[in-house]
């Protein structure tokens, strides 16, 4: 099979007013922000709406999620409950956001209902879900195939098929469950591959399951204009230790950390924590519930540092990033990239700071030369405090008992705090990110109003009903 590639042209439009859109949905993007298309959604778009199938290469934080999400969305017929969209995702975490980016995006229909099927929470409140009917499923593959298996999940409707992060779930060793779900979906539907590198197994994936697909490819923006990126020569027993020195010097609101096992992250995490640090660890082996408590956190911009394995390098959509550690250097220099590529966002100057032993100094080669650019090497005696007062996080997170199964909404929240009832009304300035999941609500406060919001809502009410709230610490992270 010859595919066929398409470069995005320079010249393609770039508002959405020229895609083949209904009225409601070119609205609702107004509404949300979307003003123009960044270079992959014009690229892949008029292609996806015109029901082809794509493979279309991307970096993470390139606006993908909206690309295939538009495109769905335009297939689906809201009054047939029926799964008519699957995206298989290689993460909990991304699945999580990308449903999140799908439901801002189906605003413009009335009651289109979006499921996430991962590990980590229990079958049988997913299978309820599904019961009560399902426009679009977002989930893993090894979920996704458990409740195939079981019969709970059926793909006959199915119109559109999406691979999201196609080479992570790849490297992850999920192709041979990616066939089996493909296999269970009609020959005739649409599939949208989006990957960030094109690795031998996506031509595969492109043979066995796709029909003559289109294939566009946006180049990363260079590094080197928005990421300044910084390398020290450390010991062993003092890697560690170098990171509170960074946070220090730096002094970055929000700092994404990368170590390359579970251990090393639980013992930087204590270090921090005895230094004085807000800072919590992300990795594979954690509850669902306490990831979704560790992120909610870290997009609030309520916890300092995030300690992760390389399971937080691609898929997290965490804004205002202000700098990436490589507390240990990575043997793949394509994974170092996708680390750093987390900063320096939107336009945004970022931080990446790797710290390297002369073990690593092979490493470090194989990075310089992916990149095409020599390192910049800092001397250790550089890092001294910018401040003696101590680096906290400007906002904190109180937790709501209380859901999207009580049927709470993010302006209910808002409108709570907003208001007279319980105490004083906060400004919006005041209020930062509110999250809803499943069973609780998210939302970040500035600090110096923090125990007097968190009181308030005990007093007041949300949607009219009483609710319990309490204030989120570190205690609550790993």
């Amino acid at each position: 099979m010859t595919l066929k590639n398409t470069a995005p042209d320079a010249s393609l439009p770039t508002s959405f007013a020229n895609l083949a859109l209904s009225p409601a949905a070119l609205a609702n993007l107004q509404q949300l922000g979307y003003s123009d298309m960044t270079p992959i959604q014009a690229a892949s778009l008029p292609i996806a709406l015109a029901g082809q199938d794509l493979i279309a290469q991307a970096q993470t934080g390139s606006g993908k999620t909206a690309a295939f999400a538009l495109a769905l969305l335009a297939k689906l017929n809201p009054r047939w409950f029926a799964v008519q969209a699957l995206v298989l995702c290689p993460t909990r975490e991304l699945a999580d956001q990308v449903t999140v980016e799908i439901r801002r995006l189906a605003r413009a229909e009335e009651n289109i209902k979006v499921v996430t099927l991962c590990g980590g929470i229990a079958l049988r409140g997913q299978r309820a879900s599904l019961e009560n009917g399902a426009h679009v499923v977002v989930g893993t593959p090894g979920r996704i195939m458990d409740h195939l298996e079981r019969g709970y999940l059926t793909l006959e409707g199915l119109n559109t098929l999406v691979l999201d992060e196609a080479d992570r779930m790849l490297d992850m060793g999920f192709f041979d469950d990616i066939a089996k779900v493909a296999k269970q979906c009609p020959a005739n539907r649409q599939t949208l591959l989006f990957s960030a590198t094109y690795p031998e197994g996506i031509e595969k994936l492109a043979r066995q399951f796709m029909r003559e697909p289109q294939r566009v490819e946006v180049a990363p923006p260079k590094t080197e204009s928005l990421i300044e990126q910084r390398f020290y020569e450390v010991t062993q027993p003092n890697r560690l230790h170098t990171v509170g020195q960074l946070l220090r010097h730096f002094r970055p609101v929000s700092t994404l950390a990368f170590c390359n096992t579970k251990q090393q992250c639980k013992d930087l995490v204590t270090l921090l924590q005895a230094e004085g640090f807000y800072a919590l660890a992300l990795y594979g082996e954690l509850e669902q519930r306490e990831r979704d408590q560790v992120l909610a956190q870290f997009a609030n911009r309520s916890c300092s540092v995030l300690v992760a394995t390389d399971v937080a390098s691609r898929g997290l959509d965490i804004s205002q990033l202000e700098a990436v550690i490589n507390v240990d250097i990575t043997p793949d220099p394509e994974v170092h990239v996708h680390r750093i590529g987390r900063t320096g966002r939107a336009g945004a100057t970022g931080l990446a700071l790797s710290l390297a032993i002369m073990n690593d100094m092979g490493r470090i080669g194989k990075i310089e030369q992916y990149q095409n650019q020599p390192s910049k090497w800092y001397p250790l005696d550089t890092l001294v405090p910018a401040s003696d007062a101590p680096l906290l996080p400007p906002m904190v997170t109180l937790q709501i008992l209380g859901g999207r199964k009580e049927k709470i909404r993010p302006g209910d929240v808002l409108g709570a705090l907003t208001n007279t009832e319980g105490g004083p009304a906060y400004t919006r300035e005041q209020i930062g990110k509110i999250q809803v999941t499943e069973f609780c609500t998210f939302v970040a406060v500035s600090r110096d109003i923090a125990n007097q919001a968190c009181a308030k809502l005990n007093a007041g009410k949300v949607k009219g009903k009483s609710v319990r709230a309490r204030l989120m610490t570190v205690a609550d992270g790993v």
